[in-house]
C-alpha cells in the first residue's frame, strides 16, 4: 500500500457551472452520525453555491445524541433538554464534493461539525479520526486505509421487509456462493449498478466477489488516505442501500443477520512518510520494520480496551464465533485468518488487516482506534512476539476479545489508554451510547423468549 495522489471528484467551480446550467439542482450536505449513518440536509444547488459552500449550514446537536430510532436520550453532555438542543454548524469539506450518479441532479459533500464559536464538535466521528491523524502528522506519518465491507442481498424491498418485521426474508442466493461466478450472476443487475455508480462518485473500484452466506457479497475499493477512505465508505454504504431500494430489493450490513457467517468489515492499514512506506524492511524478520512491529504490538495491547470502537452494537458480538472467520483470540499471524490481526503483503505493500470490525462498524471510530493503538505501541516501544502459527480459535495462551457489548463498554471505561488518546469527553460520549443500547436491549422481549416461554415454561 503505497501513497497515491487523490483528486477531488468535483471541483467547486465545476459545480457552479453545473448548477448554472441546470444539470445539478440539489447538493446533499452530510456527515456520519454515531451509528455510522449519513445525516444532513438536501440544499438547493444555487443556495449551496452562493451561501453554504462558504458559510456552512446548521443542524440540531441531537443528531449526535440519539439512539438508532432517533429518540432523544439522556446522558450526553453536548446535547440535552437542559442545554436546549441547540445547533451545530455543518462546514462542507469541499475536497469531498462529488456527483451522485444514482440520484438525478444531485451532488454530495461531507461536512465537519463545529459549534457556533467555531470550536470543533470533538465527539463527532470524523473529528475523532482527525485527532488521531493529527497525531500521526506530528511524526511525519500518513495512514493509508482500505475497508472491506460485506453485505447480504434480499429479494424483498426495504418497505416490505419492514412490514414483515424482517422475518422470512428471501436471500438473493440459495447456497454458499463464496467466489462463485454463477451464484452471483442473478444479482448482477443490482451489483453492476452499484459498481458503476460508485465509480461515477469518484471511488476506485477493484473487484466484487460472492461470500459464504446466502446472498452475501463484498465490493472492494482501492486504498486511499484514511480520511478519504472513511468518507467514501460512508457514501458507498448509504448509496448501496439507495440503489438496492430502486431495484425493489434490500441489503443489510448488520454484523450477524442469522446463524451463518456474519458481515465483516476488515480494515487494512499501512503508514508512510513523504519518502515512502515505513512498514517494510527486507532484512528484518517477516520483512517487518521496527516501526511496523511496534505498531502491531500496540494494536494487540489495545484491542480489548478499544473493542467498543470496532464492535459498537449488541449484534456485533454475535459475530465473534469460533471457526466462523470472525476473530475471537487476541493474536496476530502471517496471512492467518484465524487471528484478530493478519499481516499480509510484502515489500512496500506489507500491511496489517484488522479482522475485528463487522459491517455495522462506524469506520471513522474504528480507524481512529487502530491509529491510537498503533501509536501506543510506537510510543511505548512495545516488543512484538512471534506470530501465531496455527488455529488461533483453539489457542489457550492468548486473551480473548470481549464477549458482549457490556464487557467492551466496561473495558473502555477503565482504559487509561483510551482516555489519553481520545479524551474523557469522547470516551464518556460513546460509553453513554453503549449504555443506551444495552438498556434498550435488556428491556426488549424477543421472539426467541416468546417461542421458548409462552407455553412451555
Amino acid at each position: 500500500m503505497t501513497g497515491q495522489p487523490s483528486v477531488p471528484p468535483l471541483a467547486e467551480a465545476d459545480l457552479a457551472r453545473l448548477v448554472a446550467a441546470g444539470d445539478i439542482d440539489t447538493v446533499i450536505v452530510a456527515f456520519t452520525d454515531m451509528q455510522g449513518r449519513l445525516v444532513g440536509k438536501r440544499v438547493a444547488g444555487r443556495f449551496f453555491v452562493d451561501e453554504v459552500a462558504g458559510h456552512g449550514a446548521e443542524c440540531c446537536s441531537y443528531l449526535l445524541a440519539v439512539d438508532v430510532d432517533m429518540n432523544t436520550v439522556a446522558g450526553y453532555a453536548m446535547s440535552s433538554w437542559e442545554t436546549g438542543y441547540g445547533d451545530m454548524v455543518m462546514t462542507p469539506d469541499l475536497a469531498t464534493l462529488r456527483l451522485i450518479p444514482w440520484l438525478p441532479g444531485t451532488a454530495l459533500v461531507i461536512a465537519d461539525l463545529a459549534w457556533a464559536d467555531g470550536s470543533p464538535v470533538t465527539a463527532s466521528p470524523r473529528a475523532v479520526l482527525r485527532r488521531q491523524l493529527d497525531r500521526l502528522a506530528e511524526r511525519g506519518l500518513v495512514a493509508d486505509v482500505a475497508t472491506e465491507l460485506e453485505f447480504i442481498v434480499f429479494e424483498q424491498s426495504y418497505r416490505q421487509a419492514f412490514a414483515d418485521g424482517y422475518r422470512d426474508l428471501t436471500p438473493a442466493s440459495d447456497y454458499n456462493i463464496d467466489y462463485a461466478i454463477l451464484g452471483s450472476t442473478r444479482m448482477e443487475p443490482l451489483l453492476r449498478d452499484i459498481r458503476l455508480a460508485m465509480s461515477g462518485a469518484g471511488m476506485r473500484l477493484e473487484a466484487l466477489k460472492g461470500e459464504c452466506n446466502r446472498g452475501q457479497q463484498e465490493l472492494g475499493f482501492r486504498y486511499d488516505e484514511a480520511l478519504i477512505t472513511c468518507d467514501n465508505h460512508a457514501i458507498y454504504k448509504n448509496g448501496a442501500k439507495e440503489i438496492a431500494d430502486r431495484h425493489g430489493k434490500s441489503l443489510t450490513f448488520m454484523a450477524k443477520y442469522d446463524e451463518h457467517e456474519g458481515n465483516s468489515c476488515h480494515i487494512h492499514l499501512s503508514l508512510r512518510t513523504a519518502q515512502g512506506p515505513v512498514f517494510a524492511d527486507a532484512d528484518a524478520p517477516h520483512g517487518m520494520s521496527v516501526t511496523f512491529r511496534q505498531f502491531v504490538a500496540g494494536l494487540l495491547a489495545s484491542l480489548r480496551d478499544l473493542t467498543l470502537f470496532y464492535a459498537p452494537n449488541i449484534n456485533s458480538y454475535k459475530r465473534f464465533t469460533d471457526g466462523s472467520f470472525a476473530p475471537t483470540a487476541l493474536a496476530w499471524g502471517m496471512d492467518n485468518r484465524t487471528c484478530a490481526l493478519r499481516v499480509v503483503g510484502h515489500g512496500p505493500s506489507i500491511r496489517v488487516e484488522c479482522r475485528v470490525p463487522g459491517g455495522d462498524v462506524n469506520q471513522y471510530l474504528a480507524v481512529a482506534a487502530l491509529i491510537a493503538g498503533g501509536l501506543y505501541g510506537i510510543e511505548q516501544g512495545l516488543e512484538l512476539g512471534a506470530p501465531y502459527p496455527g488455529n488461533a480459535y483453539q489457542a489457550t495462551d492468548v486473551e480473548r476479545l470481549p464477549a458482549t457489548l457490556a464487557d467492551a463498554a466496561a473495558t473502555l471505561g477503565a482504559s487509561g489508554l483510551a482516555r489519553s488518546a481520545f479524551g474523557d469527553d469522547v470516551v464518556a460520549h460513546y460509553l453513554n451510547n453503549a449504555r443506551v443500547e444495552l438498556a434498550a436491549f435488556n428491556a426488549a422481549v424477543t421472539d426467541w423468549e416468546r417461542m421458548r416461554g409462552f407455553e412451555r415454561l
